[in-house]
């Protein structure tokens, strides 16, 4: 975001918001901006490890999930320890992660790596990508054909059913399940999700409301607990429909909930709540008990269309 496009979106704020909390959050705003561009310009964002760097056969990605959310519902899972282990993150939103992990320096494991994915920014990982984007043994982009209008954005399922295809229709030697719940919109959070007179909704705009006192942090980390729930329901099914040794359960990055004055995510924040991320190991054994739906249209997106559902994910 340039320093114009702040200026905008503070208008934005002060409209909706008066302003007092309008100047309020849009001050949040910049704080954030300037430790985005502080902490990479002084290197602080350069430690993590990359998923290549690491053992598994299916990479199970939960889209912002903080390890202390996934210790409070680690009971109500047979796959989740009590105590959950953690690493550190090569980025701290979704496209730094991609950027960090999905280049050249492993081109020949991603060659052997099925991606299904949920996020929208596989449209960012880069030249090298765009000019050749069969770098993946298969890359899935579930949210180019699976999008929920209503809900404005992707629900775990269709992620689910496809990775499941993917395992039992395709011999690739690895897999990565990138979900992209427990991230915004909330499907139990009842607001209007849009800011100023856009018109599409806008997952950034929960951080708003709660920098401003309009929804308690409580509020928030409940809706927030609750699509991690929605989402682990869809991973336990996964597991019992697909074979695989060694399944880990990880994020690209977490969510903070105002810790250092910070609210969602930020790339290049080194904050522990951003970078240090679960890391749970299990297994999957097919049941074959359930039977994935693989139908799908034809999306024919325009570069329009994909900046509007990666504004809806809060990527303004």
């Amino acid at each position: 975001m340039t320093f114009a496009d702040w200026l905008q979106e503070s208008k934005h704020k002060i409209d909706d918001y008066g302003l007092a909390g309008g100047a309020q959050s849009a001050v949040l705003d910049f704080w954030g901006g300037f430790a985005r561009r502080a902490c990479h310009h002084l290197g602080l964002d350069r430690d993590g490890i990359g998923i290549y760097e690491r053992d598994w056969d299916v990479l199970v990605i939960l889209d912002t999930c903080r390890t202390d959310v996934l210790t409070e519902v680690a009971d109500d899972y047979d796959f989740l320890p009590d105590r959950i282990p953690t690493f550190t993150s090569l980025g701290s939103t979704s496209w730094e992660w991609m950027a960090d992990n999905f280049n050249t320096e492993y081109r020949e494991e991603i060659a052997r790596t099925a991606y299904v994915t949920g996020n929208a920014h596989t449209k960012r990982l880069g030249d090298e990508f765009e000019a050749d984007p069969e770098w993946f043994g298969l890359l899935d982009e579930v949210w180019e054909y699976a999008w929920d209008e209503e809900f404005d954005g992707i629900p775990p399922r269709p992620v689910t059913d496809r990775a499941i295809d993917a395992m039992r229709a395709h011999d690739h030697e690895r897999l990565v399940v990138h979900y992209m719940q427990p991230h915004a919109p909330y499907r139990s959070l009842d607001i209007d999700w849009r800011v100023g007179n856009q018109q599409d909704a806008d997952a950034g705009k929960v951080w708003d409301l709660l920098q401003i006192g309009e929804l308690s942090r409580e509020e928030v980390w409940s809706a927030y607990r609750d699509n991690l729930q929605w989402v682990l329901d869809d991973v336990g099914l996964l597991l019992d429909n697909m074979d695989a040794e060694k399944v880990v359960l990880t994020a690209d990055h977490g969510e903070a909930f105002g810790e250092w004055g910070l609210y969602g995510h930020y790339r290049h924040v080194p904050i522990s709540v951003l970078k240090r991320v679960p890391w749970v190991t299990t297994t999957a054994t097919d049941s074959g008990t359930y039977e994935p739906e693989t139908e799908t249209a034809d999306a024919n997106l325009t570069g329009d269309d994909v900046e509007q559902r990666l504004q809806a994910l809060g990527y303004r």
